[in-house]
Order: C-alpha cells, then sequence, then structure tokens
C-alpha cells in the first residue's frame, strides 16, 4: 500500500474565500430577490388573529387599529365634548368575543376629543390615564364600532427586564383614520380597568 504524499499542501486560502464567496452571494441575492414581502409567517399569532377577526364580524362589530403615541406636547385649545364618569372594562358580549384581551390602563382620568367630526376626517382622541404600576408601556389601540356604540381600548405592555417607566400617569394621542366611522350620533366609551369615561360623537 502506498503512503500518503507527504508533500501534499493545503488549499490556498485566497481559493477557499473564493470558493465561499461564489455560494454565498448567489444565495444571498436569490434569497432577496424571490423571498415574499411583509412579516415573517407566525402560525399560531396568525391562526389567533384569524379566529379573533370572525368571532369579532360574527358579533356585529367592527375593529380598527389607531394610531398611538405619547405626544411630545400634549394638543390645547380646541373644542372638547363633554365627558362622564363610567364602568371600567369592556362590555360582556365584546370580552367573550376577544381571543387576545388587551391590557387596559387602571383609570382614565381626563379626555379632550371634539363632539363632531367629518366621516372622510381623521379624529383624534388625547386622554390622560394611570397604569398599575411603572412596569408598562403603550402598545397600541383598537377601536370596535357595532351599531351605535364604539368601545376604545388602548393596549400596554410589559416592559422588559427590570425596566421602569418614569411616571404611572401618561397622556395619549390617539387617531382614528378618515373613512372609519359612518354618517350618524354615536355613544363613544374609552376604557380602563377601573374607570372609564364616555361622550357623544355626531359624525357628519
Amino acid at each position: 500500500m502506498s503512503e500518503p504524499h507527504k508533500d501534499r499542501r493545503p488549499w490556498p486560502m485566497k481559493w477557499i474565500v473564493l470558493a465561499i464567496l461564489v455560494v454565498i452571494v448567489p444565495y444571498t441575492y436569490l434569497t432577496l430577490h424571490y423571498r415574499k414581502p411583509g412579516p415573517a409567517y407566525r402560525p399560531y399569532q396568525d391562526a389567533q388573529e384569524r379566529a379573533n377577526v370572525v368571532r369579532l364580524l360574527s358579533a356585529g362589530y367592527k375593529r380598527v387599529t389607531l394610531a398611538a403615541q405619547r405626544p411630545a406636547d400634549p394638543v390645547k385649545g380646541f373644542v372638547t365634548a363633554p365627558t362622564a364618569a363610567a364602568p371600567g372594562g369592556l362590555p360582556a358580549e365584546l370580552v367573550s368575543t376577544l381571543v387576545e384581551k388587551p391590557l387596559l390602563p387602571a383609570d382614565i382620568i381626563a379626555v379632550s376629543a371634539a363632539p363632531s367630526t367629518g366621516a372622510n376626517d381623521p379624529y383624534t382622541v388625547q386622554f390622560t390615564c394611570t397604569l398599575p404600576d411603572n412596569k408598562q408601556q403603550l402598545a397600541g389601540a383598537q377601536l370596535y364600532v357595532k351599531d351605535t356604540d364604539i368601545y376604545i381600548t388602548p393596549d400596554f405592555e410589559l416592559l422588559a427586564g427590570g425596566l421602569l417607566a418614569r411616571s404611572r400617569e401618561s397622556v395619549i394621542l390617539l387617531t382614528v383614520p378618515s373613512g372609519t366611522l359612518k354618517a350618524g350620533a354615536y355613544n363613544v366609551r374609552l376604557t380602563g380597568q377601573h374607570s372609564s369615561r364616555t361622550w357623544k360623537l355626531q359624525v357628519h
């Protein structure tokens, strides 16, 4: 049996790098060029979202995602609708319909919202709320409308790790997209866990 050739040398590094590039560059191009746009497929979350939509529609609710932010300078000076105190929490029918319940603020302290708006105009709602503790931050907001009733649900999420918010009180600005509401008179409720605020809204 012949012995291994003792003078055999390893490949030069430049050929190894070239071989890697020959494989990686075309693979990267093909992946980026043919990959479907949008978020990655999440089987559990997507199935849950579809079930939520079906249940809401079956119960007669329309759901709209609102733009939600903590404004650096709260909006002042516009005419606001008179508001009244209302019980905390969502109506039992809506609670039983939702697959995933929102993490509501503890209390809605004050609301600034116009008493009327145009059907083709965005509608803004500014409010002050308190949170149960300093471990939550704003995650978003949803609007649910059924017949002449509108329920707005601010949604919060837990802060990661040991992070804490500076204050339990937050000023939030919500924007309802234009074209969301049809012409008519509505009863609006901005919901908190323990207390909510309600007011009348005329859409023309």
